[in-house]
């Protein structure tokens, strides 16, 4: 009979163990040797026969556990220390550390890889005003608000327009109980309008129920329902909420496999999860649906482009030759083949204001592009943009990399410290002392052309091949101030174009009436208001 409960403990410890740790499986996962050496020790806590004498209240051990017991420790030891220590130790493994990341193209211009853009598509929703954005349509619903709270937001391309997506969360255990069917949909705030923010409960008709997520319970948790369900063997991480083009919940999950001993995750692929029945479909990397943004973890990818930099010549690199490391924080941003890239800085190392290049990562292959071309970091162009305003203390948010007019340029947001959006930024990669900020996008365009065109294009001199010039006669012109600074919007004859310039490019402007002929020069981009970078009055030249 005590054979018969000592069994019956060991696989009840067992099984409380696998169902809510989840050790994999596999070789190269700590967890599992670890519940293994836990396990045992449990066990053997039966096998202990002690004697406490009455008197001096000494405890003296009448049996000790059999010898199985601790050579089956002594393995399990040697397995996660001594193993470890020749096959996953950087010191001894640099080179396997440092091509993890595989081969690193080399690029030209990153102009070439970041597709120009209207303002009107420009990032200016960061994830902590959707965050905001989302709870206050939460919070529109009472009855919803106390119920469930939001998940994370990951940003995503739906039919073509960049979103930031989350899911509607159990906020608690009881929570769950009352409603294990799932929760009434996600929110979807769009991340170029802030006004576009949607709580959607409903597709085609038919309620939306998200029942596998991270905030349920038992088989309904997801990791737990994919763990279950075959999936035990192989790392899963990387639990990213997504939705396809007809606005179907899913989530995906990277699945990934140790290379280097313990360590040097690596992705091999993806789980995609339908949140609402649980169905599992397995794909390859190469077979992953076009829906689906991201394969490669963020912190996958920032260990590997780490590694590649600082192990260049090996682990004992007392001099720091040639070593490179990335910057703080890394962006997802999509180029102008529309796929989506991890993009982060590349300092040498102890240099933190200035990048010797910049780095492009796919998020779905991890096929990496390096552009060896100086600029400034995140940071450096965060500090430059709120130097600009530094009498409102505003706040930039986390710069992305646009290609304005060919000139690599961060646009941010400047924001209060209650998280609100109140301007705009915007500042040359190559020279972060070129900036431009302004109450609207708008604004903040002109100012920034107006700024760089007066650098005498010092930061990108081969723009002339992206400038037009042409001779008209204007037929009409006003002028707006806008920050201190005039602007003159102006039209020419047989050309349905607005054009703009400050008085700053030309004194000759403010002086311009209708009727005059005029030499203007201007960049071409993708806005309906064209901002000039030269101008020239000939009518006023031959008086």
């Amino acid at each position: 009979m005590k054979k018969v409960i000592l069994v019956f403990f060991t696989v009840f410890i067992a099984f409380l163990l696998i169902y809510f740790g989840l050790p994999v499986l596999n070789y190269g996962f700590f967890k599992l040797p670890f519940f293994l050496l836990l396990l045992i020790g449990v066990v053997s806590l039966f096998f202990i026969k002690l004697k406490v004498d009455p008197k001096t209240h000494k405890t003296t051990v009448l049996k000790a556990p059999h010898k199985v017991f601790y050579y089956s420790i002594l393995v399990l030891l040697f397995y996660v220390t001594i193993v470890p220590l020749f096959t996953t130790v950087k010191m001894f493994r640099s080179e396997a550390y440092q091509q993890l990341l595989g081969k690193v193209h080399k690029g030209e211009k990153i102009t070439q890889h970041i597709a120009p853009i209207a303002i009107d598509k420009i990032r200016v929703v960061d994830e902590e005003l959707a965050y905001l954005l989302g709870e206050k349509i939460l919070g529109s619903q009472p009855a919803l608000g106390s119920q469930v709270e939001l998940g994370h937001f990951c940003i995503q391309k739906v039919q073509n327009e960049l979103y930031w997506v989350a899911p509607l969360l159990h906020s608690g255990f009881f929570k769950w109980i009352n409603n294990s069917e799932g929760t009434a949909g996600y929110v979807m705030v769009s991340a170029t309008n802030e006004r576009d923010v949607k709580l959607v409960q409903q597709i085609d008709g038919k309620p939306l129920k998200i029942k596998y997520q991270p905030s349920a319970y038992f088989q309904s948790e997801i990791h737990r329902h994919a763990y279950l369900n075959g999936y035990s063997t192989i790392g899963l991480t990387d639990f990213t909420f997504e939705i396809n083009d007809e606005g179907k919940p899913f989530w995906v999950i990277t699945t990934y496999d140790k290379t280097i001993g313990f360590s040097g995750n690596n992705a091999t692929g993806v789980l995609v999860v339908d949140a609402q029945n649980g169905a599992i479909q397995e794909y390859s990397i190469a077979n992953t649906p076009k829906w689906v943004d991201r394969i490669q973890p963020i912190d996958f990818v920032e260990d590997q482009l780490d590694d590649w930099g600082t192990l260049i010549h090996g682990y004992f690199n007392f001099s720091n030759e040639d070593k490179l490391q990335i910057t703080e924080g890394m962006t997802l941003v999509y180029g102008k083949d529309n796929k989506s890239y991890w993009y982060t800085g590349i300092t040498s190392t102890g240099k933190d204001e200035s990048a010797v290049g910049f780095v492009l990562v796919d998020t779905r292959t991890k096929e990496t592009t390096f552009y060896k071309q100086g600029g400034a970091t995140e940071f450096a162009a965060q500090s430059s943009a709120q130097g600009k305003v530094q009498e409102k203390e505003y706040t930039a948010s986390m710069p992305i990399p646009y290609n304005i007019n060919s000139i690599p340029t961060y646009v941010m947001t400047l924001k209060d410290k209650g998280g609100l959006v109140k301007m705009f930024a915007m500042v040359a990669i190559s020279d972060y002392t070129i900036v431009g900020v302004g109450n609207t996008m708008r604004e903040t365009l002109t100012a920034y052309k107006n700024v760089y065109n007066m650098a005498d294009n010092k930061i990108n001199p081969n723009s002339v091949a992206n400038k037009k010039i042409i001779q008209s006669v204007v037929t009409r012109i006003q002028n707006d101030v806008k920050n201190g600074n005039s602007f003159y919007y102006f039209t020419l004859r047989k050309s349905p174009t607005i054009y703009v310039g400050s008085s700053q490019i030309s004194s000759e402007l403010p002086v311009t009436v209708v009727g005059d002929s005029i030499k203007i020069t201007y960049d071409l981009d993708l806005e309906k208001v064209v901002d000039i970078s030269s101008f020239q009055n000939l009518t006023l030249s031959k008086k």
